[in-house]
């Protein structure tokens, strides 16, 4: 099966542009959605948070406390390299598990950080969902409710636009609207049915 890794900036879109492959019927695996499922509470991902990074990162309902563990990882490089070994590994485990199990011409795999994941390698295509920085900011702000200043190093903290978008053999601009992208993405589709039904 042909898979492919869908990727963006944070706020560039990318859950909107899987929403529109998934109502066309293509199979989603999502790693955010992964990475939430593997600290949730009693998971061996969130015990050893804690032991890491302490309590404080701990909700007083037992869950993680996403927004005080940002705040950590976002402002030092070294403690974000170790989430990131903790997580990692068990997402790009369960990602592959699930495009193993799906069904269709072809998947779709969410990946926000793939040009700095390891998992690029293992992807057909690589479709990136493009939008410029002012953009992106104002709708990390709207939807996180983050400060200018934390939300423009959030940004900062990935990989750069021109970065991803090297990286890139396919991509979906996502300044327009709603309909726009509806548009680019059933193009999207038709061109992966076709690579797909041509693979040997």
């Amino acid at each position: 099966m042909l898979r492919i890794g869908l990727t963006g900036g944070i706020a560039s879109g990318k859950s909107t542009v899987a929403d529109l492959f998934a109502e066309l019927g293509v199979a989603i695996v999502d790693t955010d959605v992964i990475a939430r499922e593997i600290v949730a509470p009693g998971q061996p991902a969130l015990d050893e948070i804690q032991d890491v990074f302490g309590k404080a990162v701990i909700a007083e309902d037992g869950s993680l406390d996403r927004r005080e563990l940002r705040k950590i990882v976002f402002a030092d490089e070294s403690q974000r390299a170790r989430l990131e070994s903790i997580l990692h590994p068990r997402i790009r485990d369960a990602a592959f598990e699930q495009a193993e199990q799906a069904s269709g011409p072809y998947v779709v795999i969410v990946v926000p950080l793939m040009f700095e994941s390891p998992m690029r390698h293992a992807m057909d295509r690589i479709l990136v969902v493009d939008c410029d920085q002012e953009t992106q900011l104002r709708r990390l702000r709207e939807r996180d409710n983050e400060s200018e200043e934390q939300a423009r190093r959030i940004i900062a903290a990935q990989s750069s636009r021109k970065d991803r978008l090297s990286i890139a053999d396919d991509i979906i601009s996502n300044d327009g609207d709603l309909d726009s992208i509806r548009d680019a993405v059933s193009a999207m589709h038709r061109f992966y049915l076709d690579i797909a039904s041509n693979s040997p």
